[in-house]
């Protein structure tokens, strides 16, 4: 099996990175093209594959990951529509971009599946929301989430849906490093390092989810488990409350999904 990127960007390398660590293909079997002699020196220095200015070669492979920014996409699908046939499989990355609107690009019926992954997939913790388009076989949905769950987790969805994932995972780690950053001020305000102050709050980040995930319990329990009648807890929580917390929150997640929305 050939894959293909068109791209190589931050999502494209984190793939690319996580299907080479788990061996599910050999360098030789993965060729990525760029618009730069300099991005495509790097990547194959750093990961071996074959490399190519020519967006058609990388469009020739069996499973090709279009990986490049939204605004480029019309531009590089009619570019690339008549080496890609009905046999392939097009991987779509781009916030916005509906499977109707891609195909129409292509001008043809093409074995589609959009997908919204999230910058964590550079370490391996990243999570993809999956949307295969009606052309799309089982088995084949199944070699992509494959690929995408070599650098984190996967979850296969409606279409409808895929624009308020870009809300809640796509853009999400976004927020949260503001939050670890406004943890980590505060801890230095407190007298903390700072190099500790991120430690810590990060940490406690990481903890916080894994106890999600791992014990299935609802948020609010295990937020409820941190708060002492009359504690320290409690009182930082009120504060959050009448300073808007979540409401800022929930209002930046609409925002987010305002501007997908905006960009079909």
């Amino acid at each position: 099996m050939k894959l293909g990127f068109i791209g190589c960007g931050n999502m494209a390398t984190a793939i690319l990175g996580g299907i080479l660590k788990k061996q599910l293909l050999p360098p030789d079997e993965i060729i990525a093209s760029a618009l730069h002699q300099e991005t495509l020196n790097r990547v194959a220095e750093t990961y071996r594959i074959h490399t190519t200015l020519n967006n058609q070669e990388a469009a020739a492979a069996d499973i090709v990951f279009l990986a490049i920014k939204p605004q480029f996409y019309e531009q590089v699908i009619k570019e690339i529509r008549d080496t890609v046939t009905e046999n392939q499989l097009i991987v779509s990355i781009a916030p916005g971009k509906s499977i109707a609107t891609i195909t129409e690009w292509f001008g043809k019926n093409v074995k589609l599946i959009r997908t919204m992954p999230n910058t964590p997939a550079m370490v391996g913790e990243g999570v993809t929301a999956v949307c295969p388009a009606e052309t799309v076989t089982k088995d084949e949905l199944r070699k992509v989430l494959t690929l995408l769950e070599s650098c984190g987790t996967a979850e296969v969805m409606a279409e409808h849906l895929v624009d308020a994932v870009v809300s809640v995972s796509g853009s999400s780690p976004a927020y949260v490093f503001m939050f670890i950053e406004a943890l980590a001020d505060g801890a230095v305000r407190d007298g903390i390092p700072r190099s500790q102050a991120y430690r810590l709050a990060a940490q406690a980040v990481l903890g916080s989810a894994k106890m999600v995930l791992e014990t299935g319990r609802h948020p609010g329990d295990l937020k409820d488990m941190v708060c002492s009648p009359a504690g320290t807890t409690i009182e930082a929580v009120a504060a959050l409350e009448k300073a808007g917390f979540r409401n800022a929150v929930l209002e930046g997640m609409k925002a987010c999904s305002d501007k997908t929305r905006s960009m079909r």
